[in-house]
């Protein structure tokens, strides 16, 4: 079982069992935050996005992590990395919490550890995310995490069949960093490639 620990969450793969307790977090106004995922889940609907998701980790192409309570096993989010289909050395990650839960800080402290394993795992050069302008939270995680915001854009909804207008925020991994000469923090001038669909 692949799994990570901070000081209040364990983060690892999601299971088949999981499906009840991870579909029932999904609310409408989790949805209304995210670009490829429904207002509510089934159970059913659960059981198939676990697959999915650990079909994609099989291939390599994905790291889907629940974010649990460490000692109790408490289901309370998501986050994970994707790998762009048409630029392999590019990931985006998507992440949430369920609302009972918020105002916890247990993003931002769960947010570091996948970000690393992303990194780690996939082998990308680069992260992006994809986030609502006035999505103070979820802004602030990403600033948290050393990103960056690097341009307006939009990103296609098929969840709500459109695209919808966000922020771009990106960085890059700490060996390519390194390999280009940027600080730890990086600059507004990193490259972008090209968007997935699947983007939070």
């Amino acid at each position: 079982m692949l799994e990570f620990y901070t000081r209040r969450l364990q983060l690892r793969l999601p299971q088949v069992a999981d499906a009840p307790s991870f579909a029932r977090l999904m609310t409408p106004g989790i949805s209304a935050r995210l670009a490829s995922w429904p207002t509510r889940l089934s159970d059913g609907d659960g059981v198939l996005r676990i697959e999915d998701a650990l079909s994609d980790h099989a291939a390599g192409d994905a790291l889907p992590l629940l974010i649990c309570r460490r000692g109790s096993d408490e289901v309370l989010g998501w986050i994970g990395g994707q790998r762009n289909a048409h630029a392999p050395r590019l990931a985006s990650i998507t992440y949430w919490i369920g609302e009972a839960f918020h105002g916890q800080g247990l993003m931002r402290e769960a947010a570091p550890a996948a970000l690393a394993a992303v990194f780690a795992r996939l082998g990308v050069d680069r992260v992006q995310a994809a986030v609502q302008s006035d999505n103070a939270q979820s802004r602030g995680v990403l600033r948290a995490l050393g990103m960056r915001m690097l341009e307006l854009g939009q990103i296609w909804s098929p969840t709500r069949q459109r695209h919808e207008d966000c922020e771009w925020w990106g960085i890059e991994s700490p060996t390519a960093r390194r390999e280009h000469g940027l600080a730890a923090t990086p600059t507004l001038a990193l490259p972008l490639g090209p968007r997935i669909a699947a983007a939070g």
